[in-house]
């Protein structure tokens, strides 16, 4: 699954999510923040409250911390429901502004919506990963999936994983995810990146609910293809995923972080760096005369000591150099080189 214009770049998705709080003027402020971050993609969320979640369901600890105590999560989601007219403003804002389009849907109904829409990629929650009928509903619509993995086990991963492929699907990219707001450090388990590459042979990536930014280029640095990370105008705002989220000018600084991170990890391959050329010759040793040589004199193992610079005869070749003869006359403390002995 090529996730951008060069393969090798991380597909780095701006979580908008629920942080427009139902106003599409935010919508489109957010919008405007992800593309002049440099993320590739800004996503939000589809859903039908009512199909979501029960009357009586209550709310996580993180969003009783952040939203009117009062409120039913129904009631709190209710204000968070794009209509059809929203979606398609908003499609039209990201193609005026050259950045992906990405929606997380709930349903089956929103992700109908979302497929006829002509959305390229279906983007999965953790939450949904047991859902196995609705992961075949998705993968049979035949295009790229991206699938979370938070709060689940490695069983309910390979579970999720052969559903979508049994419905003919293969277009998939894992995300390892922590499904806390914000995420505790001590506990995101990066190197499960590792282990989930390993178990399914698939693009990993990683949705950061970290708070800051230096995760996600860590997570990058283990391999991950793809970061997904809040992006809020203000976190002070209200909202249940504010906190957990960056605000513009740091989202900027993790793309920045991120595009640095891949430069600097390089194609694997052990040789000396084009940069290091200069620094070679100096602070390496080569073999130098401790005394003057004769032109004719043959050379002893006393008339030699190891000193920079490396422009010389290298160390590992004393043996070829002992019992040579000096063409030229060698002047105490010069370099030798092979055009000065026989």
């Amino acid at each position: 699954m090529n996730h951008s214009t060069k393969d090798s770049q991380t597909f780095i998705i701006a979580e908008a999510g629920v942080n427009h709080n139902g106003k599409i003027a935010l919508a489109k402020r957010l919008i405007d923040a992800a593309k002049k971050a440099g993320a590739d993609a800004v996503k939000f969320q589809t859903f039908i409250a009512e199909r979501l979640v029960t009357a009586k369901a209550v709310k996580a600890d993180y969003q009783k911390k952040r939203t009117s105590q009062g409120e039913s999560q129904l009631a709190m989601l209710k204000k968070f429901e794009l209509s059809l007219a929203d979606h398609q403003e908003l499609i039209q804002h990201c193609q005026k502004n050259k950045i992906l389009f990405l929606s997380t849907p709930f349903d089956e109904e929103s992700s109908d919506l979302l497929d006829k829409l002509g959305i390229t990629i279906f983007k999965i929650s953790s939450g949904e990963i047991t859902n196995i009928a609705f992961l075949k509903y998705i993968a049979r619509k035949g295009k790229p999936m991206i699938l979370s993995t938070g709060m689940s086990t490695l069983l309910e991963v390979r579970q999720a994983v052969r559903s979508i492929f049994s419905a003919g699907n293969k277009q998939l990219t894992l995300l390892h995810c922590v499904s806390d707001y914000p995420a505790p450090f001590t506990q995101l388990n990066l190197k499960a990146i590792a282990t989930l590459q390993k178990t399914f042979r698939l693009p990993v990536g990683f949705s950061d609910h970290s708070q800051g930014i230096l995760i996600s280029p860590v997570a990058v640095a283990l391999g991950a293809t793809v970061i997904e990370k809040h992006l809020t105008l203000d976190r002070t705002l209200p909202g249940p995923d504010q906190q957990a989220s960056l605000e513009p000018q740091e989202f900027k600084c993790l793309v920045d972080h991120i595009r640095l991170v891949e430069k600097a990890l390089g194609d694997g391959q052990k040789v000396p760096a084009l940069c290091e050329a200069d620094c070679r010759l100096v602070a390496r040793k080569s073999l130098t005369a401790v005394v003057a040589i004769g032109k004719g004199e043959k050379i002893l193992n006393r008339h030699i000591v190891l000193k920079r610079p490396g422009t010389g005869i290298l160390p590992g070749e004393l043996r070829k150099v002992i019992g040579r003869r000096a063409k030229q006359n060698i002047a105490k403390d010069e370099t030798l080189t092979w055009a000065k002995i026989n």
